[in-house]
């Protein structure tokens, strides 16, 4: 039986932790007290990842992906301290879709992959059809709402959120019956007023998808689908803090309107993340640049085609850019989206806890992550 023991502070509290892991769980926490300590590092449970796309050269959207793919995802994921991670579907002809989520699903047969990936998310296609709120989503695949292709991909794997815009005409009722078939929906990508919103949530919808972006670049300054979604406390939203999609202050005053646990921070990592600067093809976006500072854009434009970065990196910007504590950061990419999973799945994911799974990271004082456990085993 292998036995490891991790060694940190609490952030919450400042108490030291032993927290012992045998083979994939945690066999016991023990506390020592508060301790000033400057060299220990803080512990965290294994970081949560609501929303990737890719990572590392593999790619959920590609039209060959395969589930080498998402067991090399999982991979460099673990290795940089995302140890739960949902693969994000986006839109594209029906087939592609389904195809993907029967990848989702044979990747789950195997006991590590399953672990790693709760269930998989579709990002459209019953987006906008606006140029700016779509984004980069294609544009000859966006179409209405439609019930009956849902519960094809829902035969087809594990399908457990569904990104939709509500400006479609009947999207309340289509919404509802999405809900009532298990799958949790999330509103993003959308130019809905505030009445379609309202109806959304009213129908079920309970998640915004990350706010702030896929919206037009000038908005109104009220009405607009920001404030809609912001004033809305039955929706938890997503954001993404990789210090280009939303501006530090931005995200500062979004994170307080949110009540407690109705926040998140994911990555919206492509294919391209975790690779150097330079110019690349996506399936998703096309040509694309990738600079030194991070910023992932359609080559020759100053919009964004998702982002460049792993979920860690969130930490440090949050910490350093947005003020948080340690103990806020580490909830926003722990226990908030862990909350999501487990209503999603039922999986437990993002705490630490006697018989949960042994996925821990550790981060100094800064965010920065410097040591990961990920089913009960080191990583470099």
């Amino acid at each position: 039986m292998a036995v490891i023991t991790v060694e940190g502070l609490d952030p919450s509290t400042g108490e030291v932790l032993e927290v012992e892991c045998r083979d994939s769980v945690v066999a016991a926490v023990r506390r020592r007290g508060r301790s000033g300590d400057k060299t220990l590092p803080f512990v965290s449970p294994g970081l949560v990842d609501l929303q990737v796309n890719g990572y590392a050269g593999h790619d959920v959207n590609a039209e060959n992906v395969a589930v080498d793919d998402l067991a090399a995802i999982t991979e460099a994921l673990a290795n940089e301290g995302v140890t739960t991670w949902v693969p994000t579907i986006v839109t594209a002809p029906e087939d592609r879709i389904r195809k993907a989520l029967r990848v989702v699903s044979e990747a789950r047969g195997d006991p590590v992959l399953a672990a790693a990936i709760p269930f998989a998310s579709v990002e459209g296609p019953f987006l906008s059809d606006l140029d700016g709120p779509r984004g980069v989503h294609d544009l000859a695949s966006i179409r209405p709402i439609d019930c009956d292709e849902v519960e094809r991909w829902a035969a087809e794997g594990p399908v457990g959120i569904v990104t939709v815009s509500p400006h479609w005409p009947n999207s309340a009722r289509a919404i509802s019956r999405i809900v009532a078939s298990g799958i949790t929906v999330a509103i993003g990508h959308t130019h809905a007023d505030n009445a379609d919103i309202r109806a959304a949530v009213d129908a079920g919808a309970s998640l915004s998808t990350h706010l702030g972006n896929g919206i037009f670049p000038d908005l109104p300054r009220h009405p607009n689908p920001i404030w809609s979604q912001l004033a809305e406390d039955r929706l938890a939203a997503g954001f993404i803090a990789d210090g280009h999609h939303l501006p530090a202050e931005t995200l500062k005053v979004m994170l307080r309107a949110k009540p407690a646990g109705g926040a998140f921070v994911v990555s919206d990592a492509t294919t391209i993340a975790g690779m150097p600067p330079g110019r690349y093809h996506t399936p998703v976006g096309g040509d694309v640049e990738l600079s030194e500072d991070g910023r992932l854009s359609p080559v020759g434009t100053n919009i964004l085609a998702g982002a460049a970065k792993s979920l860690a990196y969130a930490l440090p910007f949050l910490i350093a850019n947005v003020g948080l504590s340690v103990a806020q950061a580490v909830s926003l990419a722990t226990s908030n989206p862990g909350g999501v999973v487990a209503r999603v799945s039922g999986a437990v994911r993002g705490c630490v806890r006697i018989g949960g799974r042994a996925d821990l990271v550790l981060i100094d004082h800064s965010g920065v992550v410097v040591g990961v456990v990920a089913g009960g085993k080191r990583r470099p």
